[in-house]
């Protein structure tokens, strides 16, 4: 199976979002109209309400170039900078991953059975081939950027639901280029989005494992029907 494919699986964005959010729970979603159903948000469990997403991943200014940050902003079903897609081959298994060279052998022995995903800026619909991803191997701090998605390790994104089992259906997402395996360097943010110009999604030991993650360090996934 081709990593580099870059045919949506939607079948795989419905899957994930409906077995991984508050589906039922928050009606008002984010996605142009556009990409539709085929997008999928990825909200901070922080600042979601039952009706309303809060703050999705948004590519800074929606700019399709190779490092541009990663950020969250306000849902919004006119923005396409929030549009992102689950490319092939979806959500599968990690151990798929590493058989297809995109994750480490440690990586694999301890996340084997885990799901994991890429996830793919496409605004309006259209798949850039960049990925939300880090630039190196993930460390403490690094911001989220796009990379092609073709490179190994950074690109992939681990479902973490052993390590945030007591607020199901949020979880943490855990970077497929980890090194530490006690607390996994995982998608975080700081501060107040509301507050703040500008809030990065960065790289960040979780903590609290598994019993007591902060909600700044926990998502969600919904598809992206519009308002």
């Amino acid at each position: 199976m081709s990593i580099k494919t870059k045919v949506l699986a939607a079948a795989g964005v419905l899957t994930l979002a409906g077995g991984l959010s508050t589906a039922g729970t928050v009606a008002a979603r984010a996605a142009t109209t556009q990409c539709g159903d085929n997008c999928l948000e990825v909200y901070s469990m922080k600042y979601a309400t039952p009706t309303d997403l809060g703050f999705v991943e948004t590519v800074l200014l929606g700019i399709p170039l190779r490092g541009v940050p990663t950020t969250v902003e306000q849902a919004s079903s006119s923005n396409p900078a929030e549009d992102l897609i689950v490319p092939a081959p979806g959500k599968v298994k990690v151990s798929t991953w590493y058989a297809d060279g995109m994750v480490s052998a440690a990586v694999n022995a301890h996340y084997m059975d885990d799901l994991a995903v890429q996830i793919e800026y496409a605004p309006y619909g259209h798949p850039t081939g960049l990925c939300t991803a880090v630039a190196t191997t993930a460390y403490q701090n690094e911001h989220l950027s796009l990379q092609p998605c073709s490179r190994p390790g950074v690109t992939v994104w681990i479902l973490d639901f052993n390590d945030a089992a007591s607020v199901a259906p949020y979880f943490a997402i855990v970077n497929g280029s980890d090194t530490d395996f006690v607390h996994p360097f995982a998608m975080t943010i700081l501060g107040n989005p509301a507050q703040q110009l500008v809030t990065p999604i960065i790289m960040q030991h979780l903590i609290g494992n598994p019993g007591n993650v902060p909600a700044n360090q926990l998502w969600g996934a919904h598809p992206g029907v519009a308002y």
